[in-house]
């Protein structure tokens, strides 16, 4: 399989995502952005693959989604999880539902928390293994930290699922899996992020100092420690859900 960890030029601090299957031609872009679209096509032609899938991983409030618009472009499938609120189609993700893009597996986790719409996404090379590989964690954990809570209020109810999708399902994970988050430090998507893109669950066991403590200390904790809101946030998101 191939892995392009892309590092926007116009938002150094988000993380995108290029990835699939060069032997059967099929490829999955993450978290695309409007002003990256060029960069995504221009991968698949020297990859020689086509954009099979695209995945936002959430209705985001930081950047312009280029999901829709490269879907357009290419035809390939755009997807979010069911429960995202959108004035257009989409195809719609499930809790532990697999997509197979020739080689590689990615098993979708509804991780809600972030947003009430978030996923991660598990992925599996199967022409090295049967056993799951890497977490694109996106935002709902970072390396060294967690995702907001508070972009559309209920900031403690939020809290307390982003608290449940880490600890039942992220944190059950082996601890080999390698974390690969969708944005790294400087990100207004988290406090206190590390500038390494990169991590393992295990790693993040010991060493994140949200993952240890109780449910009622990490709500206290992420709730005071919120970074300032993203700017234009309102309009991003009205962008991002707009027909």
């Amino acid at each position: 399989m191939f892995l392009v960890q892309r590092e926007i030029p116009s938002a150094p601090s988000s993380i995108a995502y290029f990835m699939g299957c060069a032997g059967q031609g099929k490829g999955i872009a993450v978290d695309v952005h409007l002003d990256d679209i060029d960069w995504f096509v221009e991968q698949a032609k020297q990859k020689g693959v086509e954009i099979s899938y695209i995945i936002d991983t959430h209705i985001h409030a930081d950047h312009l989604s280029g999901g829709k618009a490269l879907s357009q472009m290419t035809g390939a499938q755009y997807m979010l999880h069911a429960s995202a609120e959108a004035d257009f189609s989409f195809v719609a993700l499930e809790g532990q539902q697999v997509i197979n893009a020739g080689n590689v597996g990615v098993k979708i986790l509804h991780t809600p928390g972030h947003t009430m719409d978030s996923i991660c996404l598990l992925v599996t090379d199967n022409s090295r293994a049967a056993n799951p590989w890497f977490l694109l964690s996106q935002h709902t954990l970072f390396v060294g930290s967690v995702g907001r809570p508070d972009l559309k209020g209920q900031e403690e109810k939020m809290a307390g699922l982003l608290y449940h999708s880490i600890h039942d399902q992220l944190l059950n994970l082996p601890d080999h899996i390698e974390i690969l988050p969708g944005a790294k430090s400087g990100s207004v998507c988290g406090a206190g992020l590390s500038a390494k893109p990169m991590s393992t669950i295990g790693f993040e066991k010991l060493n994140n100092p949200m993952l240890t403590l109780s449910k009622t200390d990490f709500i206290s904790q992420v709730l005071a420690n919120l970074p300032p809101y993203p700017e234009n946030m309102s309009n991003i998101v009205r962008s991002n859900v707009a027909a």
